[in-house]
């Protein structure tokens, strides 16, 4: 990507109303069958359609052909029972109930493969691609077999792998990792979380993202950033082992939180998505609310390695709000790339 400062989205954008319940998660398809194919094609058209008509550079495809951005994933794989289910305590923050592993788990085909070639057909611009992390696919789930979190973590890892360079194959740019499990488990991130990410990346020659945020604009991720206090110095405890991990750009979230922007010193050398869109409120960032944003990040990043992005993904929000936000993200780029090129 030769663009200074190019802009992408964390990942998810809402869907339309005929899809799914609007402004929530894990909302049940209002389509079925062949219907639901093509109502998933059309979604994912007016998504990318969205976001080049915001001028976003680096496109996905907005999520809209997933219930959710880890269980979707693991649905497809053998070994998991979705309907043996038990309450478990999701990063440490709240209770839901989730499917349980009841044997070795396998992937038999690809999950995305085919909705990626159909991004790739839409468009030329650089395309990314988000999948979950193996600690945030564990967090996800009750092992009743390896009951073990770092043996299922790796065996995660290599599904994980498999589906990337078949992602890879079918001409993604960018394969991103959804790990706000990172911001939890620093211990297990550095004692085998970030191995067996590398795991997940390995022999891919696009370039590789970890997502690293404090969460959706939800009730509970919403209450657990209360108890934070004055400085969220989380990313403080993983960023030196990830600063010397083979991931190529680690995402983040700067806007509205209180990380203290010079712990992206930390990581220097690294291309960095900086969060500079608050997925929790729907109050739109104006265009100098983000460029500033990115300029407090350009002392710690270089301007080559930034790319401005949201904090987290936006489903949970309205397509109004959602498409104000990334014209807001765009012009406020725009700002930024003008002052450096003077």
């Amino acid at each position: 990507m030769k663009k200074l400062l190019p802009t992408s989205t964390a990942g998810s954008l809402p869907k339309p109303s005929w899809l799914a319940q609007p402004e929530t998660l894990w909302s049940p398809w209002k389509l079925q069958g062949e219907e639901l194919i093509a109502g998933k094609q059309d979604a994912l058209r007016l998504s990318l359609q969205e976001q080049q008509q915001a001028g976003i550079d680096i496109v996905g495809d907005g999520e809209q052909s997933r219930q959710h951005f880890v269980t979707t994933f693991i649905e497809h794989l053998d070994g998991v029972d979705f309907a043996k289910r038990e309450t478990v305590r999701i990063r440490d923050r709240y209770d839901a109930s989730v499917p349980t592993v009841v044997g070795a788990v396998s992937r038999q085909k690809p999950v995305f493969v085919e909705d990626a070639k159909f991004l790739r057909q839409q468009t030329s611009q650089p395309i990314k691609w988000a999948l979950p992390g193996p600690m945030t696919m564990i967090d996800t789930l009750f092992d009743s077999h390896y009951k073990s979190r770092e043996k299922l973590a790796w065996e995660f890892a290599k599904i994980l792998n498999q589906e990337a360079r078949e992602l890879e194959a079918a001409g993604v740019d960018i394969i991103q990792f959804d790990e706000p499990a990172f911001n939890v488990f620093f211990d297990e991130v550095n004692d085998w979380g970030i191995a067996t990410l590398e795991k997940a990346i390995e022999g891919l020659k696009c370039e590789t993202a970890v997502h690293i945020c404090y969460g959706y604009g939800i009730k509970a991720n919403t209450e657990w950033k209360k108890t934070l206090g004055a400085e969220w110095r989380q990313y403080e405890e993983i960023f030196p082992k990830l600063q010397q991990s083979n991931i190529d750009m680690i995402s983040l979230e700067c806007h509205n939180s209180r990380v203290p922007i010079e712990l992206l010193e930390l990581v220097r050398g690294k291309k960095i998505m900086v969060g500079a869109i608050d997925v929790a409120t729907n109050t739109i960032e104006t265009p100098e609310e983000v460029a500033n944003t990115l300029r407090k990040a350009l002392q710690f990043v270089d301007a080559d390695k930034l790319c401005p992005c949201t904090n987290c993904g936006m489903a949970p929000l309205s397509r109004q709000v959602a498409r104000g936000k990334l014209n807001a993200l765009s012009a406020g780029a725009e700002i930024v790339r003008k002052e450096l090129s003077l």
